[in-house]
Order: C-alpha cells, then sequence, then structure tokens
C-alpha cells in the first residue's frame, strides 16, 4: 500500500502544463516596415477581441492611439467595452505596422498570462517571417522575454530598453528594439511608455 501510494504521488509531479498552440497567423500588412512581436496572447476569457494585445487591461491599443491620434481611447470602443478591431487594422495598415508573437507553442507554469511563468516550447522562426515579408527593417519586441528570443537568433546580446541595435539573421538586416511591457504590471506610466514607443517611428 505504501509503495502503491508513493509510485502514484511520483507520477502526479511529473505531470506537465498542456501545450498551448499559438491561435492566430501573423497579421502583415502590405510593404510592412515594422514587426512588433510579444511573447504570447493571454488566456482566451481575457480576451476582448481575438486579435493580438487583446487584453483590456493591456495598454498597447492605448500607447498606439497616443502615438497616431493624440487620444489613449481612440482604439477604444466604450459602447461595446472592447478595443475597435476594424479601427485597429486600418491604423496598421496606414503605418506599415505587422504583428505576430515569439512562442508559437507555451506551457503556461502558473496558469496565468505572466511572462515569468510561460515556458516557450516552440519559438518563432524570424528567418521564415523575414524571408516572406523583406520588407520589414524595425524588429520591436514588448517585453523581455520576447527580446530574448529575437536576441537568441539574431546571436546578441540582450539589448536595454529603448536603445536599437542593429541586428541580421539569414542576411536580413533589422534594427532591434527592446521596448517596455505594454502590460499594467510593468511600473511605468502610460505617457511615458508612449514617449518611449515614439521614438521607434522617428523617421
Amino acid at each position: 500500500m505504501r509503495k502503491h501510494f508513493f509510485s502514484s504521488f511520483a507520477c502526479m509531479n511529473t505531470l506537465q502544463p498542456a501545450i498551448e498552440r499559438h491561435p492566430w497567423q501573423p497579421f502583415v500588412p502590405k510593404d510592412a516596415k515594422y514587426l512588433f512581436l510579444g511573447t504570447f496572447p493571454p488566456q482566451e476569457h481575457r480576451w476582448s477581441m481575438a486579435f493580438y494585445y487583446p487584453n483590456r487591461t493591456n495598454d498597447f491599443w492605448r500607447v498606439m492611439g497616443l502615438i497616431f491620434m493624440d487620444d489613449r481611447d481612440a482604439l477604444w470602443d466604450r459602447e461595446a467595452g472592447r478595443f475597435d478591431l476594424d479601427a485597429i487594422k486600418a491604423l496598421l495598415g496606414r503605418e506599415k505596422i505587422a504583428l505576430w508573437d515569439t512562442g508559437m507553442a507555451v506551457r503556461r507554469l502558473k496558469g496565468n498570462a505572466s511572462d515569468k511563468f510561460l515556458e516557450i516550447v516552440e519559438p518563432i522562426d524570424l528567418a521564415v517571417l523575414l524571408d516572406a515579408h523583406p520588407t520589414i527593417t524595425r524588429v520591436v519586441t514588448t517585453g523581455e522575454k520576447a527580446t530574448g528570443v529575437i536576441a537568441a537568433q539574431a546571436g546578441v546580446e540582450l539589448p536595454a530598453i529603448g536603445i536599437p541595435v542593429e541586428c541580421e539573421v539569414r542576411d536580413h538586416h533589422f534594427t532591434l528594439w527592446r521596448m517596455p511591457s505594454t502590460s499594467r504590471a510593468y511600473p511605468l506610466a502610460l505617457e511615458k511608455k508612449a514617449e518611449a514607443y515614439r521614438r521607434i517611428f522617428d523617421r
């Protein structure tokens, strides 16, 4: 009986969280110049839309609203209580901004959206994406874990926040920008985040 108990306990402790695959394809408008990369979407119950940065409490789209429309709520649909996906896609097309993530398959080690407890099982193959979209010249990572994935593929050290680094992946030259997370858990005011992100778009 004692042997059976310990055997069962050992089996329970070897169980790993299920692997989740990324739910969406990359969003890449014609002649995209910028590629923004997060880590992985939050759990579906946190989505306000089936698109990148869907969490109502993530400030990515408020940062974009401040940068391009001088209005933090320009991309927020007050009546529906969610982000305005049509307005978002129009903005991305106009500004040549592509979106994807660095985790194609992950395990949530704590059952939440925190990068700290996210294990990337299958990372992005950045070279393949750049092969298909060679007009991309600026790659922007929105957090430390995402930055680590791209820095490893480019063979560079983890850059400092807000300091662009020249990189090359399979003959594709691009500038890597590591930016502060737009999660509200990151201790920086929204206006300061927008100020930091605005530098990416300086012509």
